[in-house]
């Protein structure tokens, strides 16, 4: 791919606590990611030096303020900082307000450029979700805050591996919220949704597969009446729309029949 055609990726750190600069470093260490993009970091460059010496990574870094100066070349780290930190006050492993700053720091710049056109492509590296509510986020994650800072009506998570395609009703709730939350209503605007988005990525007639909530799908009411009442009329609501819907399927057999590839999508009810 010419240079002029690979997309550019901002690569955000995370919590400079974590492992988030760790798994930034690497990323930027392997060569083979250049010859699909144009990837910088945002983050702060004492926490990427420290963990560049975790990571025996010797490459310069080269400070930016704007992706027009980054060099995009494999052996030199570009980094686009967000502020002055007391980076030596940060502490691995362990949760601190000034750390859920920074990586919301991080991600807010991210979306700035974004909105701005500089970028092409996001990459997050893990936050911590009580060191970004200790620096008074009230959103829950990183789905949430894109959403609302690009003020988008929607906001779906996707889990790619291979051939499963995972989305979720609910993400940061309690499982026992959760189930609540899984209603009809709910569950075909996510099918919805993800026929859209998928159309929009040129995949027709994606075959979007609901998973059941209860052991063998309730088996007719034995166990569970959310099928019944929520989860069949939905998947019927999205087939009367000409969506490619298919379920409840059980849980046990959702996830073997998806990595064999029989869906191009599944949505279940509840994070992980």
């Amino acid at each position: 791919m010419s240079q002029e055609k690979k997309p550019v990726v901002a690569l955000t750190i995370g919590d400079p606590a974590g492992i988030g600069p760790e798994i930034s470093v690497a990323t930027m260490m392997e060569k083979s990611v250049y010859d699909e993009c144009k990837p910088f970091l945002i983050g702060s460059a004492p926490i990427i030096a420290r963990a560049m010496k975790i990571m025996g990574c010797d490459f310069p870094i080269n400070k930016i303020s704007h992706p027009q100066e980054a060099r995009f070349s494999w052996g030199t780290l570009d980094v686009l900082e967000t502020g002055d930190y007391d980076c030596e006050s940060i502490e691995w492993g362990k949760v601190q307000k000034l750390a859920g700053q920074m990586s919301l720091d991080y991600v807010l710049k991210s979306i700035e450029l974004g909105k701005a056109g500089l970028i092409d492509v996001v990459s997050t590296a893990p936050i911590h979700k009580e060191a970004i509510k200790l620096a008074g986020c009230k959103l829950p994650g990183h789905t949430e805050i894109y959403q609302v800072e690009t003020q988008s009506d929607y906001g779906l998570t996707m889990f790619h591996v291979h051939n499963l395609r995972v989305f979720f009703v609910s993400r940061h709730m309690a499982l026992k919220d959760a189930c609540d939350y899984a209603n009809k209503e709910r569950v075909l605007a996510c099918v919805q949704q993800i026929h859209h988005e998928f159309t929009a990525l040129n995949i027709k007639n994606p075959r979007i597969a609901v998973a059941a909530l209860n052991p063998h799908g309730s088996d007719n009411g034995l166990f569970g009446h959310e099928e019944a009442d929520n989860l069949i009329p939905a998947v019927k609501a999205a087939q009367e729309m000409g969506i490619n819907a298919i379920g409840p399927v059980p849980a046990d057999s959702v996830f073997h029949l998806g990595k064999q590839g029989r869906y191009d999508a599944i949505l279940s009810l509840y994070h992980d």
